[in-house]
């Protein structure tokens, strides 16, 4: 049985590799204290790109912790919302620093496909408490601005707006969106633009946007 998969199954073999072809590494080969004997010996089934193909979990940990982007992921959980697994899986695409669950401790994780084993994910329990975790979370101990995606009278157009390099995302429940308590924390309120009927979109989807939309400015911008 493989870290990831500890049942023995094997959901996802469509993504893997078997075991090892020829000789197994030595000590000589530049990733061999990164690599798991059970997978070179078994295969690697795990969702993980040809790069971390053989890795063990920390050490593929280990890797993304020296690059990860500075943008952190919040998310209001009062409901135990399903999106809330498909939201840390994005976070980890996109190399999120980490992922506040603010609310219950518990969260479906099956969403997460995971991936929440490689992305650090902490638990807050309140907004107030997140607000003042905030006021020192940025990477020099200070401020970091948290910016609500929400859309509610008076906020913004995320696609008008240069998003911070350092800065919290914090996301609501599906249907209900943010609570007030947390629209009232925000440093800036922000809204996806839509053009279609729908009051709303997908509490998953808009993470990614909001995601891929800083990653445009800060990574390929």
């Amino acid at each position: 049985m493989s870290e990831e998969n500890p049942t023995g199954t094997h959901e996802q073999s469509t993504w893997g590799v078997g075991p090892w072809q020829g000789e197994l590494p030595d000590s000589s080969h530049p990733d061999f204290e990164k690599f798991d004997p059970e997978l070179l010996a078994n295969g690697d089934t795990r969702n993980v790109i040809d790069h971390y193909r053989y890795w063990s979990m920390a050490a593929i940990v280990a890797e993304l912790d020296t690059h990860r982007h500075p943008y952190h992921v919040a998310i209001e959980n009062w409901q135990h919302d399903l999106n809330i697994g498909s939201i840390v899986r994005t976070a980890n695409a996109f190399l999120s620093k980490e992922v506040h669950i603010v609310g219950n401790r518990r969260w479906n994780r099956r969403g997460a496909m995971v991936t929440d084993r490689y992305q650090h994910v902490r638990h807050i329990p309140t907004i107030e408490d997140f607000v003042q975790w905030a006021k020192t979370g940025a990477a020099d101990g200070g401020k970091l601005p948290i910016i609500a995606i929400d859309n509610v009278p008076g906020c913004k157009q995320i696609e008008n707006v240069e998003l911070p390099k350092e800065c919290v995302f914090l996301f609501g429940q599906e249907g209900p969106g943010l609570s007030q308590e947390a629209l009232d924390a925000a440093d800036m309120v922000l809204e996806i633009t839509q053009f279609g009927s729908t009051r709303s979109i997908n509490a998953s989807a808009a993470a990614a946007i909001t995601m891929h939309t800083w990653v445009m400015q800060h990574v390929f911008g």
